[in-house]
């Protein structure tokens, strides 16, 4: 239902969420801009400008504005920002910092640029100092001192931090009732029971609706890969992954569903594999592959069948049939006649062959690094891989995977958590350090750093020298994500 306030303001919402990711992408530039050269400098001018223009439009508008954290998300004036994966590492930059000073709230009664030079000279100044209850009151004092008074900040509650924790453990649950619903479906092929289509397509909808709302973060869940559990892990993760593509390229809500559901069920003529082949841990001879590459038409007979019990989408039939077809048809099943793969087919496939090389099984001591997964998928035709999508795939997790585990050239070791902030350099990605370069550990969930940030020399403050196994260090990857 439409609130009064909102039908007499067309357009009033989107427009707040407009303008609330303008000045937060404001605020972010102008950190950074702050950390890196000084105050004089042109780019600090600029954008310490720029973020006073946006700070007034917003504020013409609004009167007052109030900043808030709650969990993962951002509030302007109580509504909730809608961040896209594009921008949302520049704002998990802004709530690390906030965090680290206990700042629940931003308030922003008027706006002048030396105020915000103020505000973010001593965020730079005071992060590292002390604990953040400590950095909290230093803030506040210093603002106060320094004549601080169209911009007040409050300390985060411990109901906003437990906020955040219920957040997380939210994702976790919508993970793991994917793997449950999948679990149940498999169980059921197998058995020859009838299983619930709506059950499924509830579990679908719960993952592309965090995918929507916070979609690093689910994607972070991926790296959650048990490979005991690797048939269901692996369902839910290209689940994950093509919602997450489809977004990417604009597909509306319903067909993210569909595409969802397709994506969750391609593997489900696997049911119909004899379990000690799917577990053999030594490679198949002759008839057990020709078992094994059976399983894409097995699985389009199987869901065809379960459209009987409710409805299952008929582009769900065509991807079982076809994610292994390849786009030159030198894959399985083999083709009669000329044909064009679908865009689902073509979409699953791509995250179907990520997920799968890059998942330890049973009868691997390593899974092969995400970076050198994504280049063979990128550069070798005989993959068979639609190489539009494989880089639109780049472009959404970065040439260095989310939950790849990194060696920096200051020998610290640090687990990606995000792209580029600016999207520009996608070898510079936002990493959270696990080990420390005194080679001591960091707890979950790590340090977060930008590895595009610079020295006033202008060179970078980290880089990446090689992807490593995080085993070696003793850490589990989904502990720096949920």
């Amino acid at each position: 239902m439409t609130h009064p306030a909102d039908a007499a303001r067309p357009g009033a919402e989107g427009q707040l969420r407009q303008g609330g990711r303008a000045l937060l992408l404001a605020f972010y530039t102008a950190l950074r801009s702050l950390k890196l050269y000084p105050v004089e400098n042109a780019t600090v001018q600029k954008a310490l400008d720029d973020l006073d223009a946006t700070a007034r439009a917003l504020l013409a508008i609004e009167g007052d504005l109030e900043i808030r954290l709650g969990g993962d998300f951002i509030f302007v004036n109580a509504t909730r920002l809608r961040l896209e994966l594009d921008n949302y590492a520049s704002f998990s930059h802004i709530l690390a910092m906030l965090r680290a000073f206990e700042i629940g709230a931003l308030r922003i009664h008027a706006t002048a640029r030396r105020e915000w030079q103020i505000l973010l000279s001593l965020l730079l100044s005071l992060s590292e100092r002390g604990q953040p209850d400590e950095r909290f009151d230093a803030l506040s004092g210093r603002l106060a001192a320094g004549g601080v008074t169209g911009l007040e900040i409050e300390r985060a509650s411990h109901h906003e931090h437990a906020e955040s924790e219920q957040a997380k453990q939210a994702a976790k649950r919508v993970y793991s009732q994917g793997v449950a619903v999948t679990k149940e479906v498999i169980t059921s092929v197998r058995m020859g029971r009838a299983t619930s289509v709506k059950r499924v397509k509830r579990a679908v909808q719960l993952i592309v609706d965090q995918v929507l709302n916070n979609e690093t973060s689910v994607v972070g869940l991926t790296t959650i890969r048990d490979y005991d559990e690797y048939t269901f892990t692996h369902s839910v993760n290209v689940c994950i992954f093509a919602v997450a593509l489809g977004k990417k390229l604009g597909l509306p809500r319903l067909q993210l569903y569909d595409l969802g559901m397709t994506a969750l069920l391609h593997d489900v003529g696997k049911a119909r594999v004899p379990v000690e082949i799917l577990n053999k841990t030594t490679g198949l001879d002759e008839r057990e592959w020709r078992i094994m590459q059976a399983h894409p038409w097995l699985g389009a007979l199987t869901l065809f069948t379960m459209r009987t019990y409710d409805e299952t989408p008929y582009r769900a039939i065509l991807t079982a049939h076809e994610h292994h077809m390849k786009t030159d048809f030198t894959g399985y099943p083999g083709t009669v006649r000329a044909r064009d793969l679908g865009i689902f087919s073509r979409i699953v496939s791509v995250a179907d062959g990520f997920d799968a090389a890059t998942t330890r099984r049973s009868y691997q001591t390593t899974p092969i690094e995400p970076d050198e997964v994504l280049r063979e998928m990128w550069q070798n035709p005989k993959r068979g891989y639609d190489t539009i999508l494989v880089k639109a795939l780049i472009n959404l997790i970065g040439i260095y995977p989310v939950g790849t585990c990194v060696i920096l050239d200051t020998f610290e070791v640090a687990i990606v958590s995000a792209p580029d902030p600016d999207g520009q350099q996608l070898n510079r990605p936002l990493v959270r350090v696990a080990v420390d370069g005194d080679g001591g550990t960091v707890p979950p969930p790590g340090t977060l750093v930008s590895l595009t940030e610079r020295e006033e020399a202008g060179h970078y403050r980290r880089s990446i020298v090689k992807v490593t196994n995080p085993s070696r260090y003793g850490l589990t990857v989904g502990d720096y994500f949920v």
